[in-house]
């Protein structure tokens, strides 16, 4: 078992969010947003892809040798709660990607940084499978920002940066109609290499306490070495790591994706929604009791074997259409 401390983390400008950052051959950039609403009613999840991890036609271009990252970008977005579900993935070719020091452009969506006002997402997609509209705007504003990036990996090919663990959002949408406020999350991620070649599986998940968020990070290599990390970011910019060692195991949803976490504390932790099932990916809101109350979080399980499957790739085009444009 490898815990990642602070030797395995180095620092970043936090004025920057690494949008030009250099994306190796066969490797990824990817910038993600989680929130969810006050009254528990609704959730989002947006994600900014340059190499695209999931995408069927990416791995496809791999295997020929065509690992371009740079033609396969995707603005995901997906959307939950009541009648206002919606989901986006559309993969799009080099010619859609506009990136500046402080933004990045898809197709017609666009993520914009301002270190004073935070993070404004520009979202204009269609949904699948039946080409609703996704349309309007999310404010982003980190309670504090924090400049480390942690190596995942034993070779450092893989690195997290929790930008905004911590974040207030706003949605304001118009396709759905759609406008709430709630607590957030925002991270990147870089790889120089697939996925699939350092990590087998992994449970990750954010939870939101009164004065701080911890975040609970623990991976599988395809050898079966395990790595985990512990860690609380707290309203003062400061990081500290924690003691976590109780696993839960938690139930599998339609596609029996194993899914699992860790206890902070000695209550029940408990699913109270299943955000995304897949036969390869999981998604949920968690709650977690603690000494002072309950607290709610998301949580994501990922299984890149079942990722790999030839069934498996063969599902996902009508989930992640791929366009020229």
């Amino acid at each position: 078992m490898n815990d990642v401390t602070a030797a395995d983390s180095f620092a970043f400008s936090p004025s920057e969010l690494g949008f030009l950052r250099p994306v190796a051959r066969n490797g990824y950039a990817w910038w993600y947003v989680d929130a969810l609403s006050d009254d528990g009613a609704y959730g989002l999840t947006i994600i900014a892809f340059i190499g695209s991890v999931f995408s069927p036609y990416y791995a496809w271009a791999r295997r020929r040798g065509r690992g371009d990252p740079f033609n396969h970008c995707t603005f995901n977005v997906a959307l939950y709660g009541r009648d206002k579900r919606r989901w986006a993935m559309t993969e799009r070719r080099l010619g859609s990607l506009q990136r500046t020091r402080d933004s990045i452009g898809i197709g017609r969506s666009a993520m914009k940084w301002d270190e004073a006002d935070g993070l404004t997402i520009i979202v204009n997609e269609r949904s699948t499978p039946w080409a609703r509209p996704v349309r309007g705007s999310i404010k982003l504003k980190p309670e504090a920002i924090f400049n480390t990036a942690y190596r995942l990996d034993a070779a450092g090919k893989h690195l997290w940066r929790p930008i905004g663990p911590r974040s207030r959002v706003e949605v304001s949408l118009d396709a759905p109609d759609l406008n709430w406020a709630g607590h957030g999350y925002f991270d990147s991620n870089f790889g120089d290499e697939p996925l699939e070649a350092a990590f087998s599986t992994w449970d990750w998940s954010r939870t939101t306490y009164p004065d701080h968020t911890s975040v609970l990070y623990d991976s599988r290599d395809p050898a079966g070495g395990e790595s985990r990390m512990s860690l609380r970011f707290r309203l003062d910019g400061t990081v500290e790591t924690f003691d976590a060692a109780r696993k839960v195991d938690l139930p599998k949803a339609f596609w029996r994706m194993p899914r699992a976490t860790r206890a902070e504390h000695e209550g029940r932790v408990e699913v109270v929604q299943t955000l995304e099932d897949s036969p390869f990916y999981a998604r949920s809101v968690l709650r977690r009791a603690t000494p002072a109350g309950d607290v709610t979080g998301v949580h994501e399980s990922l299984s890149m074997p079942r990722f790999t499957l030839p069934i498996v790739q063969a599902m996902l085009p009508f989930r992640m259409p791929r366009v020229l444009g």
